[in-house]
C-alpha cells in the first residue's frame, strides 16, 4: 500500500485541544501524510509548530480564510505575508483563500475581501507557490479570478460546483479535491466518476464534514471514506487510485511524504532524469 493523504484539514482547532496528539498518531496508522491549512496568522504559527514536531508527515499551506479578512488591518496582513514569505521553505502552498458568500455579505466586506484575495495570488505567484481555494458560494467569480490572475497551480478545496464548471477548471489544469461529504451528495459522486484522474485529490475539512451521521468531528483518517467513494464511481481499485493522488499530491505541492517508500521516490527521480 503507497498511502492515503489528506490534502486539506485542520488540526489546530479547538475540536482537537483534548486529544490532539493521539488523533494524529492514529491518523499515522493509516495515512502517509495530511496537509493542514492556516486560515489566519496565529493559527499559521500554530501549524507550523505542529509540522515540526511530526516533520515528514504533518505539511502546512498558509493563508488568510475571508471570513478572517475583517480581524486584520492593513498593516497586519502585510506582516503576515512577509512572515508567509519568510517562512517559504516551511510551507507547500498559499491558503485556504477565497470568496465566502455564504458568511459575507455586505458590499464592503465583500469587497475587502475580494481586494486580499487578489493580494495573497499575487503572493503565490511571487512566491512561486500552489493556491489552495475556499469558494463557498463563489466558484464560478473565484475561478475566473484565478484565471485572470494567470495562477499555475491551484486546487479548488472541497468543491460543491456542477460538473460543467469543474470540467472548466480541469481545462485550465487546477485541482479539484473532493471531502468527505461525498458520501451525501450526488453531485460530488458525478464529478469523482467524470475527473481526469491526474487533477484529482481528496481530503476531510476535519474538524468538519463528518462522513458519519451523529458524529460532529471529522478526523483526517477518514479521507479513506472520498478514496472509497472515487474508486466505485470510475470502477478502479485501491492502490491504482492511492497511487494516482499521491502523484497529483507531489505534482501540485512539489513534495513527497518521507514516509512513502523509498522505491516511490526513486521512481520519481528516474521519471525526472
Amino acid at each position: 500500500m503507497l498511502g492515503i493523504i489528506d490534502i486539506h484539514c485542520h488540526l489546530t482547532f479547538k475540536q482537537y485541544d483534548e486529544d490532539r496528539e493521539k488523533v494524529i498518531e492514529d491518523a499515522k496508522m493509516v495515512l502517509r501524510a495530511v496537509v493542514v491549512s492556516g486560515t489566519e496568522p496565529e493559527d499559521s504559527e500554530n501549524a507550523l509548530r505542529l509540522a515540526a514536531e511530526h516533520e515528514g508527515f504533518i505539511f502546512v499551506t498558509a493563508g488568510l480564510h475571508p471570513i478572517h479578512v475583517e480581524e486584520l488591518g492593513d498593516k497586519d496582513i502585510e506582516r503576515y505575508q512577509e512572515f508567509i514569505a519568510e517562512n517559504k521553505k516551511k510551507i507547500i502552498g498559499i491558503g485556504e483563500i477565497g470568496l465566502d458568500y455564504h458568511w459575507i455579505k455586505e458590499p464592503l466586506k465583500i469587497r475587502k475581501t475580494k481586494e486580499v484575495f487578489l493580494e495573497f495570488l499575487r503572493l503565490a505567484k511571487e512566491l512561486d507557490l500552489p493556491v489552495v481555494l475556499h469558494l463557498r458560494n463563489a466558484v464560478e467569480e473565484g475561478f475566473k479570478l484565478v484565471v485572470d490572475e494567470d495562477v499555475r497551480k491551484a486546487v479548488f478545496h472541497c468543491y460543491t460546483g456542477k460538473p460543467q464548471l469543474a470540467s472548466e477548471i480541469w481545462d485550465e489544469g487546477y485541482y479539484i479535491s473532493l471531502p468527505t461529504s461525498i458520501v451525501r451528495s450526488k453531485t460530488m459522486k458525478k464529478v469523482a466518476k467524470i475527473a481526469p484522474s491526474s487533477l484529482l485529490l481528496a481530503e476531510t475539512d476535519a474538524p468538519y464534514l463528518s462522513p458519519f451521521e451523529g458524529e460532529e468531528r471529522n478526523v483526517p483518517q477518514n479521507v479513506r471514506i472520498v478514496y472509497e467513494k472515487i474508486a466505485e464511481q470510475r470502477k478502479t481499485d485501491a492502490d491504482s487510485l492511492e497511487t494516482t493522488l499521491l502523484r497529483n499530491f507531489e505534482e501540485l505541492f512539489g513534495v513527497v511524504p518521507e514516509n512513502v517508500p523509498r522505491l516511490r521516490r526513486r521512481e520519481k527521480r528516474e521519471e525526472e532524469e
